[in-house]
């Protein structure tokens, strides 16, 4: 009997988008029989920051119980998805100090050959997912480990159209989560587990 895929879910989210993005990957992936840990990246705004905008003080507020990462979670896992609103086209400061909490691990060559992929969310269309997706996996190559993407390897990726992970477009709030975006999240979990699953079994 084959073990059951660990996957580590590791997200930043402000205003709840990445947290809602996080979630679909979560149950999608348990409906794979995998194992998952939701965990999120410790906040490193101020309280002032955090409390000038309803919906980042609501979500976190509403996240206070979901645990905060830790490298074990990494170390943990067979599979990593991370996950990070876009700033400035890149990761967010809050997921990668997290990530540069892990050059223990990398050290002791303990993030190599898992497999990783990416989720993230913007404002705007055209505000740098892709190119925070790419700048994410700029760290896995480092890591050693695989990426692994969606592409465009099931036909429900020409209805969202990004091939390097599930993304979403929130219009500062006025664009919620939708079946487009519930379904890119799908696509990749299933991706994400199969892919780790043939890996680890061999």
């Amino acid at each position: 009997m084959t073990t059951p895929v660990k996957l580590a879910i590791v997200y930043y989210s402000s205003t709840g988008t990445i947290t809602g993005i996080a979630r679909e990957l979560h149950d999608a992936a348990l409906k794979t029989g995998a194992e998952v840990r939701l965990v999120k990246a410790a906040e490193l705004a101020p309280q002032a920051a955090i409390e000038s905008n309803p919906a980042w003080a609501a979500n976190h507020a509403a996240t206070a119980d979901v645990p905060h990462a830790t490298p074990e979670d990494v170390d943990w896992a067979d599979a990593v998805i991370f996950g990070t609103p876009t700033r400035f086209g890149n990761v967010s400061s809050q997921l990668k100090q997290f990530i540069d909490t892990l050059g223990g691990l990398w050290a002791q060559g303990k993030l190599a050959d898992k497999v990783y992929s990416g989720f993230a969310s913007s404002a705007t269309a055209h505000a740098g997912q892709e190119s925070t997706l790419l700048a994410l996996y700029n760290s896995i190559h480092h890591f050693g480990g695989v990426t692994v993407t969606p592409g465009f390897t099931d036909p429900t990726k020409f209805v969202d159209g990004n091939p390097y992970g599930t993304s979403h477009v929130d219009g500062q709030g006025t664009n919620p989560i939708d079946d487009i975006t519930r379904t890119a999240a799908r696509v990749q979990a299933e991706r994400v587990v199969r892919l780790a699953a043939r890996i680890k079994a061999a």
